[in-house]
């Protein structure tokens, strides 16, 4: 991770939303950024994993390699998500891919699988960020 992502890590406030949604990062690159998020605590009424929440990973992870990706004194900002649910899951845990699809100077896009433990592809987003200089 460069300077610039770590230490927007540090400063997040200690109550934001990847914290409250569980989401922890297992590897982050320009070219792909892989985290996972447990079902409990982020289901809909019917106790299936809400779609919200699979989006909150994909665009999560997306955000993480873009900013790896706009590298030292510039930040990345997601101005594009859509998602498709397949399938859901009512309980474990939850794996987010993000793959780079374009990384140019002033955007980034990647493809995102959600996946559950059995390897079922769960939902698949695309995310395009924005990459500009830090204010």
């Amino acid at each position: 991770m460069n300077e610039s992502m770590l230490a927007a890590l540090q400063n997040m406030p200690k109550d934001n939303l990847i914290t409250r949604m569980g989401i922890e990062f297992l590897s982050i690159t320009a070219d792909e950024a892989v985290g996972t998020m447990p079902v409990e605590g982020n289901v809909q009424p019917y106790g299936l994993l809400h779609g919200g929440a699979s989006a909150v990973l994909a665009e999560t992870l997306g955000s993480m390699a873009a900013m790896a990706h706009a590298g030292e004194g510039r930040m990345a900002v997601g101005v594009d998500l859509n998602i498709t649910h397949h399938r859901s899951v009512r309980n474990g845990i939850v794996t987010g891919t993000a793959t780079a699809l374009h990384r140019g100077r002033t955007t980034a896009t990647y493809a995102i699988n959600v996946t559950d433990q059995d390897n079922h592809n769960l939902a698949t987003a695309r995310l395009t960020c924005v990459v500009k200089t830090l204010p």
